[in-house]
């Protein structure tokens, strides 16, 4: 599907300390998490403006759960990926969607990049990396927010910038080409967090490219954080062609501050020609003085030829042969600072996208069922009759219990749920939490129906956020299931995020689409 299935659950439940322990339950049943002890909340460097989604602020640097990062990315889904590179360090990196109770916006989009354990054999290593790249927080940078290494697991989490990559942009681009002025942002941009970077002792920057080049929400260029951890220990891999590698890593293998210079300047190149002009190819152009060659002709001379022949020179010092000869971060963004043509017209104007803004739901792309009616109207009484009538028969399959475990745990267990739905039925929503958590709480038998039936128990208490925790575990439970979709774009309209409530209308129709259809056989 187009978006992500399900969230993370990492906050707190302070109106529900029965569902955290419950929580704290499943995660000691994980294998365990090489844990870190740092301060929970870094604080140097400057915090974004926009944060996860255009929300108030990044979050804090944490550990994730394997089944956290499983649940938003619907299980590493081939169809979630949005990258794959490097042979000598095979990576990959998906987007998902998590659940954030740190800011305002309680859906947002990350990035994951997935490492094989062999780039990484020892977890502490990876641990310490991921967490001095975590302590980092810029505007000008797609900001790390958390990690995993548990088992064979090697797992970064960022925050997921929506509008592509430089190289898509330059080189693959559909219906516009980059102006210069937003070329020369974004040259100014990206030096701007390699100095933050260099200032904070992080100077290194592995493999810098044009995919290394994301836009928000707000079409403003970042750095992607995950070029400043190294693709494997021991840092010996580059995965772009060795042609445009510089000349010292090939001679010793090792990143330098000097050599992020270099991959600088063909950052640069990319930028005035369009192409990617392999730096020896660029060279010859350099000396030569030959610009008007080297100009992206795509542009159709609409740029200064002052300018350019600022942003020539600068990369012809970045591509110096010797490193001690080429400029320094600061050097960068002093060059490239004054070159700012456009400083009131956003990003986004000049990219040629649409900013991001939340608006009021669209019709559902698919015939919705009566279910689908009533949470598209947000008519809890109907919802509620709809559970009532349909009682557990879309939990069938979803347990296999043995004579063992009909134990006199088990009994009462099952006792509290047929008391739960006894008030569920009778409206008393009181009572009918108060017994499915303690059902839930047991764990011996996972149900989605009752937790569906424990959200619209929160909903009618108007307690959304528990409520949509509650229909994101009946995900979990039960992944294909349509009514755990359609209680989370009840709550998420609760919650005043109508965009992401239509995504998930639209997700919960075409999911009974498909069942209707055969296609899944329902589960």
């Amino acid at each position: 599907m187009g978006c992500c299935q399900s969230s993370l659950f990492k906050a707190p439940i302070s109106d529900d300390s029965k569902n955290s322990q419950q929580q704290q339950q499943n995660q000691q049943q994980q294998p365990q998490h090489v844990r870190i002890n740092h301060a929970s909340r870094p604080t140097n460097g400057t915090e974004t403006s926009g944060g996860l989604g255009g929300g108030g602020g990044v979050l804090s640097f944490t550990e994730f759960s394997l089944a956290d990062l499983k649940a938003a990315t619907n299980n590493f889904s081939p169809e979630f990926i949005v990258s794959e590179s490097g042979e000598k360090a095979p990576n990959v990196v998906y987007k998902g969607r998590l659940q954030n109770h740190d800011n305002n916006n309680n859906r947002s989009w990350i990035a994951v990049k997935k490492f094989t354990k062999l780039a990484w054999p020892d977890p502490k290593q990876f641990a310490e990396e991921a967490w001095g790249v975590g302590k980092l927080r810029h505007k000008r940078l797609a900001n790390l927010i958390g990690y995993c290494c548990v088992g064979d697991e090697r797992l970064l989490v960022a925050e997921y910038l929506p509008h592509d990559t430089l190289a898509k942009h330059l080189f693959h681009w559909e219906n516009q080409t980059i102006e210069w002025a937003m070329r020369l942002r974004v040259a100014l941009y990206i030096s701007e967090a390699l100095d933050y970077c260099s200032s904070e002792g992080r100077p290194l920057y592995h493999d810098l490219n044009a995919y290394r080049v994301l836009f928000d929400e707000n079409g403003d260029p970042r750095l992607s954080c995950f070029g400043l951890m190294k693709n494997s220990s021991d840092g010996k891999s580059y995965s772009t062609n060795l042609a445009y590698t510089p000349p010292e890593y090939l001679q010793n293998g090792r990143v330098t501050p000097e050599s992020v210079i270099f991959s600088f300047g063909t950052v640069l190149l990319d930028l005035l020609s369009g192409k990617h002009i392999p730096p020896s190819h660029a060279l010859d152009m350099i000396r030569g003085k030959n610009i008007l060659l080297l100009m992206d002709s795509h542009l159709e001379g609409n740029f200064s030829t002052e300018e350019a022949t600022v942003v020539f020179d600068l990369a012809s010092r970045c591509l110096q042969y010797e490193p001690r000869e080429r400029p320094n971060t600061k050097d960068l963004v002093t060059t490239l600072a004054p070159l700012q043509n456009k400083p009131d017209v956003p990003s986004y104007v000049m990219l040629g996208i649409s900013k991001h803004e939340e608006t009021a739901p669209p019709t559902p792309q698919h015939p919705l069922s009566p279910m689908g009616d009533a949470c598209t109207r947000m008519d809890l009484t109907a919802i509620h009759q709809i559970l009532v009538m349909t009682h557990y028969k879309d939990d069938e399959g979803t347990n296999e219990l043995s004579f063992q475990e009909w134990t006199q745990q088990m009994r009462d267990m099952l006792d509290a749920r047929k008391r739960g739905d006894v008030a569920f039925r009778d409206k008393d929503f009181k009572t009918a939490v108060e017994c499915y958590s303690q059902f839930i709480d047991v764990g011996t038998m996972v149900s989605p129906t009752v937790y569906a039936r424990r959200s619209l128990c929160h909903l009618l208490s108007d307690q959304p956020d528990a409520a949509l925790r509650d229909a994101m575990q009946a995900q979990c439970v039960y992944p294909d299931w349509s009514t755990a979709f359609y209680m989370q774009a009840v709550a998420l309209a609760k919650l005043d995020m109508h965009k992401d409530a239509a995504d998930m209308l639209n997700e919960a129709a075409a999911l009974e689409e498909k069942k209707q259809r055969g296609g899944s056989g329902g589960r």
